[in-house]
């Protein structure tokens, strides 16, 4: 055999200045896209994309229409969502519902409860006011108007190290920021409503739920300004748990304006909600709100669903809401499941992040193997995104977007994404320009980061066929380079 030294020379001269067979293959990604990312000031080194078609085929074998770096782990930010909610609608499924449990320590006749209430949570993301205003109606009509103790809080459902707001980046009042519980209230969070009143010269303050022992300004001067850094403008103050005042003002021009926060005392929010909301309803309480554990002596008075799995993961995704991802993750290892092992040596389960990572990498490898072929196992670290420590490839992402298109509950996956330009994190595609013929056409995921931008989902092109589409960019311009992502998604519609 000869050997050509020719070629053998070039390629030791293409591997010492660190080419690879990915870069050449980037060498080919549609203009579009290389024109954005290079406006953005961001390298083909920093970018991932790999986009496949959709069939009935069992394995990976068909070559992908677009691959490039598709093997290398990278930050995902909320694309990561995706591993959370699919697995859960896989091991759960769609109709799987928490249950807030309500139950009496004490004797209860004629309307009153010679006792405490005890609110058993168990994890449920969306225990929202409407939810707990119903709840509490249901109690009166149980019999249960007047407590003569108290109205425990147990949360003990979930096995959480402490941790602070602050800890991710250093934004507490940012509701993004709100840490998951056992008996999660209304995420943990304020929504503020500023509402210009022209007659009167000022804006009406109001908050979207009631707090026990906490003061809000009502108004805040108008001016006629330009709108500007209009929360900058108000000067907040949230820093005392019983007080939230402002000494600035508001323009007129800005118009109606919400603003949501977190408490600044996370700890009693649950305390002060179910105080008030228990008031707000007509029920009296002659004791306090508590944290606490069940008493092995309650009774259970009635259990109240949370809304479906279908739902909730439809609102995990469309609306990258981090604490209600997590309250999904943690409660995989809080479930019984043929992916939770402990479920099947214990009846009490606890759901903690570290069970909850062994439980989703025994669902990858059951679904993907553990072979050296196989996907790479996603880095989980809370299963939000909202992370500096979680990981996964283009190619593995595919891979779960391929496995859940061909799963019973396939569609109801699928249609818990945003449609591309209009709904949910997805809907600003529109107004960026890139991408046309895709909107309407994609269903997706989105996910920011200060140096991330991704977006992972299904697009159908102009022939009917449906592909997945997998984009993550990891560098400090990436939020400027979503252009690439939108261009992506438009050449899997019409540019292939």
């Amino acid at each position: 055999m000869q050997i050509n030294f020719r070629r053998v020379f070039w390629l030791l001269i293409a591997l010492s200045l660190g080419m690879s067979f990915t870069r050449v293959w980037a060498d080919t990604l549609p203009t579009s896209i290389t024109k954005a990312l290079k406006q953005a000031r961001v390298p083909l080194s920093a970018v991932s994309f790999e986009v496949r078609k959709i069939d009935n085929k069992t394995d990976n074998s068909a070559a992908p229409l677009l691959s490039h770096r598709a093997n290398v782990p990278m930050n995902p930010a909320s694309v990561m969502k995706l591993v959370t909610t699919f697995s859960a609608l896989d091991m759960l499924g769609p109709d799987f519902t928490w249950q807030t449990s309500f139950y009496t320590n004490g004797k209860l006749g004629n309307g009153v409860l010679q006792g405490d209430l005890i609110i058993h949570g168990g994890g449920d993301p969306k225990w929202v006011l409407e939810r707990i205003e119903e709840n509490f109606k249901t109690l009166q009509v149980l019999g249960v108007r007047h407590i003569t103790g108290d109205i425990i809080l147990d949360n003990s459902v979930f096995e959480l190290t402490k941790k602070h707001e602050a800890d991710f980046d250093g934004e507490p009042m940012r509701s993004y920021n709100s840490t998951p519980d056992g008996l999660l209230v209304n995420f943990k969070a304020i929504l503020l409503s500023f509402t210009p009143d022209e007659a009167n010269q000022r804006v009406i303050i109001k908050a979207d739920i009631p707090l026990a022992n906490v003061a809000i300004d009502e108004s805040v001067p108008m001016t006629n300004g330009a709108c500007g850094d209009w929360r900058g403008q108000l000067r907040a103050d949230f820093g005392n748990p019983n007080r939230i005042s402002f000494a600035g003002s508001y323009s007129a021009r800005c118009g109606e304006k919400i603003w949501p926060i977190a408490y600044s005392d996370p700890a009693s929010y649950a305390a002060r909600v179910v105080k008030a909301m228990y008031s707000a309803v007509g029920g009296r309480l002659d004791g306090q709100v508590r944290t606490g554990t069940l008493p092995s002596t309650a009774v259970l008075l009635y259990h109240a669903p949370s809304l479906p799995l279908s739902q909730i993961i439809a609102d995990v995704n469309k609306h990258s809401n981090n604490v209600m991802a997590q309250q999904v993750f943690l409660s995989l290892s809080a479930q019984k499941s043929n992916d939770n092992l402990l479920s099947k040596v214990s009846q009490t389960l606890k759901g903690s992040f570290t069970k909850s990572r062994d439980v989703v990498k025994h669902w990858w490898q059951r679904h993907f193997g553990n072979h050296k072929k196989s996907p790479l196992e996603p880095e989980l670290e809370n299963g939000s995104g909202l992370s500096r420590t979680e990981r996964i490839s283009a190619q593995s992402l595919t891979e779960l977007l391929r496995t859940a298109a061909k799963h019973p509950n396939g569609d109801v996956f699928a249609n818990s994404l945003s449609v591309a330009g209009v709904d949910g994190t997805a809907a600003n595609m529109a107004r960026r320009g890139v991408a046309n013929a895709s909107l309407g056409q994609a269903q997706l995921k989105t996910g920011t980061l200060r140096d991330v931008a991704s977006v992972a989902g299904y697009a159908t092109a102009q022939s009917g066929q449906r592909y997945s589409v997998v984009g993550i960019i990891n560098h400090p311009n990436a939020p400027s380079a979503r252009a690439a992502l939108d261009a992506l998604v438009e050449w899997t519609v019409v540019g292939h």
